[in-house]
């Protein structure tokens, strides 16, 4: 019997890790709420009792539904009657995988941030949990939900670009051009391939670019061949990437990530060729999206404008001339997710448009980061993934 029958109203959601000082948490409880769809009610935001408690007080969280296992807490909160429905997973990469896996086998929805977990072995156990599992699995790929992305996938679905030839996209920042603060924590484990798994910024940043470029193109990867270096001296992790791309049917791309980019705050672009016409968007000016035809002019499409597809314009929530931008893609995700989420309270097929970054797509990210390290190793040959 689906556990979730018969339930209404806002789903019922925990979290893991997201406690005092880690950013991404903020963002997933201001995505969780935005539309209302889901209430935060239980959560093991951190593992110091202290910092569990005073995290769980300063966004809400009732005394008797603040843990400090995240074990105890997906075993009691599935025992109780208005236990969570579902749960966020904001801890690092290399917790992705045993937390998940324990809400996963008692029927819990899990929305989990990327990358899917340090290892591509990990992260084909943790698939194997989520196909076991009656719940959903939701990968916050959180630039998948910007409207004017999906209205790029949509003209490249239907052919406005004619045949793709040329893929280029670049995920380029700053943050860690030096040496971070030893306090700095959201550095201090990025940078640490037991907490972070083989990639640096191809694993933070690479894999955003990387997904973006499949979800939009749809192109089907052959061979890459990585570049891979670490500038700051005494660093282990990558912290820029050069990759060539070879997909299916003679497409070619380039994806270019860093994080010691100087003067690049979070420049991520995508741009795609066809025989037809060009396609460009800029995620630090994601209310626009630029589009030539060959031998024509260039005509840009705003969100939310008469020119857009229905489904891009699902995703929007004020009129145009009124700018969308992070946390409105990131609640997109989780606007997708409560559609899905409702659906399986009724055992109900997912309404039709409904999409979000799956399993599928974590584990494909997960082994394009190791086939970037695997390449550069062999001074960039060409290997498949």
């Amino acid at each position: 019997m689906n556990r979730f029958e018969g339930r209404s109203g806002p789903i019922r959601l925990g979290m893991v890790g997201g406690g005092q000082g880690a950013m991404i948490g903020g963002v997933h409880r201001v995505a969780a709420r935005l539309d209302g769809a889901f209430q935060l009610v239980a959560g093991a935001l951190s593992s110091t009792e202290d910092k569990a408690r005073a995290s769980a007080e300063e966004v809400g969280i009732a005394e008797d539904r603040t843990y400090i296992d995240y074990i105890e807490m997906a075993k009691r909160e599935a025992r109780l009657k208005d236990g969570v429905e579902a749960v966020s997973i904001v801890v690092p990469n290399h917790m992705h995988l045993p937390v998940a896996r324990e809400f996963l086998k008692r029927g819990i929805h899990v929305i989990c941030d990327k990358p899917l977990t340090g290892t591509l072995s990990d992260a084909k156990r943790l698939k194997t949990a989520a196909e076991k599992s009656d719940a959903l699995f939701i990968l916050t790929h959180n630039y998948t939900g910007y409207p004017l992305v999906r209205e790029a996938q949509a003209r490249v679905a239907r052919g406005d670009l004619g045949d793709i030839r040329l893929v280029q996209v670049e995920y380029a920042q700053d943050w860690l051009a030096e040496a971070p603060d030893a306090d700095n924590k959201q550095a201090a484990w990025r940078t640490d391939p037991a907490k972070s798994g083989a990639g640096g910024a191809t694993g933070d940043i690479g894999t955003h670019a990387w997904n973006l470029l499949r979800f939009v193109t749809g192109l089907a990867p052959e061979a890459i061949a990585a570049d891979l270096q670490s500038f700051v001296p005494g660093r282990t992790l990558d912290d820029n990437g050069h990759v060539m791309l070879r997909f299916e049917g003679g497409a070619r791309g380039t994806l270019w990530c860093s994080q010691v980019a100087a003067g690049r705050e979070n420049d991520l672009r995508l741009r795609i060729f066809g025989t037809r016409a060009g396609l460009e968007w800029r995620q630090e000016n994601p209310n626009a999206l630029q589009i030539t035809p060959l031998g024509g002019s260039t005509e840009i499409i705003t969100r939310a404008s008469a020119a857009t597809t229905a489904g891009s314009r699902r995703l929007t929530r004020i009129p145009p001339g009124h700018p969308e931008g992070f946390f409105e893609a990131f609640a997109n995700i989780y606007g997708e997710a409560a559609q899905a989420i409702r659906a399986a309270r009724t055992d109900a097929p997912l309404p039709e448009g409904v999409t979000f970054p799956s399993i599928a797509d974590g584990v494909e990210g997960v082994a394009f980061v190791e086939a970037c390290v695997r390449s550069s190793k062999r001074n960039a040959a060409w290997v498949s993934l």
